[in-house]
C-alpha cells in the first residue's frame, strides 16, 4: 500500500512538472532549461523538508550531551546524508521496493543465530531496510522484513500482521524465536504485539529511533497513528503501563535525530538498555554504518 501510494506521489510530481515544461516550452524555454527548471525544484524542494525538520529540532531547545556534540563539517556530513536517504528511500527504493528487495531469504536455522524481523516506521515499507537487510545477512543473520498496513492505521492494528508474520518466518526458519527490530513507529508496533500476544515468540525487542514517549512531530502528521506519537498521549501512557517486554531489550537512538526529540527522554523506554549514538539523523540510519555498527554490537550482546 504504501509503495503504490508513493508511486501515485511520484506520478503526481512528475506530471506538474511536465506540465510546467510544457508552459515554459510555450514561452520560449528550451527543453534542457525546462528540465533543469524541473529537477531544481525536486533537489531544492526536498532539501528544503530535511533542512526545516533539523531547524524544527534545534529550536525545540533540546539539550546535548557534550560527548555528542559534532563540528562543524560532521553537522554538514549528516544532514547531506539524511538528504540522501530522504531521496534514495522516498524516490528510489520505496516506491519500488519488490523490486529491490524481492522476497526475504528464509531458510532452516536451527543451528544458526535467532533470526531477525525488521519492522519499518512511519510512512514507509520493508524498502527502508534495503540496505541494513543486505549488511545484517552479510554478518550471518537470517533477516526477515515486514510492511505494516494501512499507512495512517491505528497502531495497535498492526499486531495481527505483524503476529503472521512471526508465524510464517518461525515456520520457515525451525526457530523457535526471533528478534524484533523496529526503526521509528516500528519499535511501538513491535510492542503493540507484545502486549496483545506477549513475548513467547519475541526473544527481544530492539528499537531504533522510536519516539517510546512520543516526539513533537508528530503534531504535523496526518492519520490516527500519527496522533499516537504525540508526546504525551493517551496511548503511549496506556502501552507503557501495560509493557510486556522481553529480557535484554535496547532502546537505540541518535542524539541528533531531526523526527524524534527532545531525543534523550522521548525514545526512553522502561526496562529497556538505552544506546547513544551522534552524528545520524532519522532517516539517515536506514544506510548508517555507525548504526550498523551499534546494531550489530547490540545483537551479538549476551
Amino acid at each position: 500500500m504504501a509503495a503504490r501510494q508513493l508511486r501515485w506521489l511520484l506520478g503526481g510530481e512528475l506530471l506538474f512538472y511536465a506540465l510546467l515544461g510544457s508552459w515554459l516550452a510555450s514561452r520560449g524555454w528550451t527543453p534542457l532549461q525546462a528540465a533543469g527548471l524541473g529537477l531544481a525544484g525536486a533537489l531544492g524542494m526536498r532539501l528544503y523538508f530535511v533542512l526545516l525538520s533539523f531547524g524544527l529540532m534545534l529550536g525545540a531547545g533540546c539539550g546535548m550531551p557534550a560527548s555528542l556534540r559534532i563540528g562543524p563539517l560532521r553537522a554538514l556530513r549528516m544532514v547531506l546524508e539524511e538528504y540522501a536517504a530522504l531521496i534514495v528511500l522516498f524516490t528510489v527504493v520505496q516506491p519500488f521496493e519488490k523490486f529491490w528487495l524481492g522476497p526475504d531469504r528464509l531458510g532452516h536455522c536451527a543451528a544458526r543465530r535467532t533470526p531477525l524481523l525488521l519492522i519499518h516506521g512511519y510512512q514507509c515499507n520493508r524498502g527502508f531496510w534495503f540496505w541494513l537487510r543486505r549488511k545484517l545477512e552479510a554478518a550471518g543473520w537470517t533477516v526477515a522484513t515486514h510492511n505494516l498496513e494501512p499507512v495512517f492505521g491505528d497502531i495497535d492494528g498492526y499486531a495481527d500482521g505483524i503476529a503472521r508474520r512471526i508465524d510464517e518466518v518461525l515456520t520457515a526458519t525451525g526457530a523457535a524465536q526471533l528478534i524484533l527490530v523496529g526503526h521509528s513507529m516500528g519499535g511501538l508496533a513491535g510492542r503493540a504485539y507484545l502486549r496483545r500476544y506477549g513475548k513467547a515468540r519475541v526473544a527481544r525487542l530492539i528499537t531504533l529511533g522510536t519516539p517510546h514517549q512520543g516526539t513533537r512531530l508528530a503534531r504535523l502528521g496526518p492519520g490516527g497513528n500519527a496522533r499516537q506519537m504525540r508526546l504525551g498521549s493517551s496511548w503511549l501512557t496506556e502501552l507503557a503501563a501495560q509493557d510486556v517486554l522481553p529480557q535484554g531489550s535496547v532502546s537505540i537512538y541518535s542524539g541528533h535525530d531531526n523526527y524524534v526529540y527532545p531525543q534523550e527522554s522521548a525514545t526512553r523506554l522502561d526496562c529497556a538498555a538505552q544506546v547513544t549514538i551522534g552524528g545520524v539523523g532519522h532517516l539517515g540510519m536506514a544506510v548508517s554504518p555507525r548504526l550498523l555498527e551499534k546494531l550489530r554490537e547490540v545483537l551479538e550482546s549476551p
